[in-house]
């Protein structure tokens, strides 16, 4: 029997391909590796299941037994890969090499850490799958004090399934405003606003300078001098792609691991996919780009070579009290324009050039979505 075709990684990216591959070539031997229990389920449920009054357990889509048969493959769960031999076709799983005839990496991202002082530090969690997320709900008693540090887009959608779930929440952040990398001023305002009608309060400004155990709670105490009582800290200040196994290999990484238009790494017959990878110096940590290079590498693994398109995919931002959805520009220079009454805006940012980029659309103007995509530039159109 040949080598199996080897994904790393059970997650949206990991899972997503192994449904496309199978559609193409239901014979071909597969098998996934994966840190986790191997439950499929849907990571971006995880910032708005509170709400939802979903426990973890909740969360599963396709039990770890049932994925396997539905994907004739096999799942190795619980396992860590310490090693690939790109020479050898090889990874090293608990001391043993396993030969693979073509690997994906979609190894995914790790929460950024903050140096944060006090006794209490440690105890700040974080939420990237499906079992940080159980020790998360394990530790919220209702009505309870949640500080989320960081209000980016996992943060704000966060605060707002935790706010609307009955919890007093409060949110820190070094910027002006809520998602300050991808909204303007305006809009963020908007979001803010929405944010706290639900009963989210604002820490912006500042950061967290320690977290101290004071009896049953935690004081967290800012970089303004302000503090606050507390009885859980989360932090949501983003997330890094998982490179190290990569560099390791000595397969070419920057801030994440890099790929051609056919997704594959410099080393040969490995490829990458999803929150794990740089694509002509872009990440792209979004669904609808997973989706769309997925689709691409099936077809290139399945034995039809085809390069990934990366056309205007408008982020949705799970924040139902004020609904959000932006179109995020390239790192270029340029500005907002915004028009509007908040909390219904439109942005749109524009080059020097005057030539549009990206746009933003919060309140009712997200209705307008399908008059804007069709003036973006693709993120990426491959030669």
């Amino acid at each position: 029997m040949s080598a199996p075709l080897t994904i790393l990684g059970s997650g949206h990216a990991g899972i997503t391909l192994a449904r496309d591959l199978r559609k193409l070539a239901p014979d071909l031997p597969l098998r996934l590796i994966t840190r986790e229990d191997g439950h499929y389920y849907y990571k971006p449920d995880l910032s708005k299941a509170f709400a939802a009054g979903k426990d973890a357990d909740g969360l599963i889509k396709n039990p770890l037994e049932q994925l396997v048969e539905q994907l004739k493959a096999e799942v190795l769960a619980r396992k860590d890969v310490t090693a690939i031999d790109p020479a050898a076709h090889a990874v090293q799983v608990d001391g043993q090499w396993l030969p693979y005839s073509k690997l994906v990496l979609a190894t995914g991202a790790d929460v950024i850490r903050l140096p944060i002082a006090g006794d209490a530090a440690a105890e700040m969690l974080s939420v990237n799958d499906r079992e940080d997320y159980a020790r998360f709900r394990s530790l919220l008693q209702p009505g309870a004090r949640v500080l989320i540090i960081g209000a980016g887009l996992i943060g704000c959608e966060f605060a707002n399934d935790l706010a609307a779930g009955g919890y007093a929440v409060r949110v820190v952040d070094i910027a002006g405003w809520p998602l300050n990398r991808l909204l303007p001023e305006a809009q963020g305002r908007a979001l803010q606003d929405g944010l706290g009608k639900l009963g989210v309060t604002w820490q912006l400004g500042a950061s967290v300078a320690s977290l101290d155990r004071v009896g049953g709670a935690i004081e967290a105490r800012f970089s303004d001098d302000s503090r606050a009582t507390v009885d859980v800290v989360l932090s949501a200040v983003g997330l890094r792609p998982r490179i190290r196994l990569a560099a390791d290999a000595g397969i070419a990484c920057k801030a994440g691991i890099v790929v051609d238009d056919h997704l594959q790494t410099s080393a040969p017959d490995v490829y990458a996919l999803g929150d794990c990878i740089e694509v002509n110096g872009r990440l792209l940590p979004y669904i609808l780009p997973i989706a769309n290079a997925s689709r691409a590498l099936a077809a290139t693994l399945a034995g039809t070579p085809t390069k990934a398109r990366f056309p205007a995919m408008p982020v949705i931002v799970k924040t139902p009290a004020c609904p959000t959805l932006v179109n995020p520009p390239p790192p270029v220079a340029g500005s907002w324009e915004v028009t509007g009454t908040a909390p219904d805006l439109e942005a749109v940012y524009k080059d020097e050039a005057g030539k549009p980029l990206g746009f933003a659309l919060t309140g009712a103007a997200t209705s307008k979505r399908g008059q804007y995509v069709p003036l973006m530039p693709a993120i990426h159109e491959p030669a």
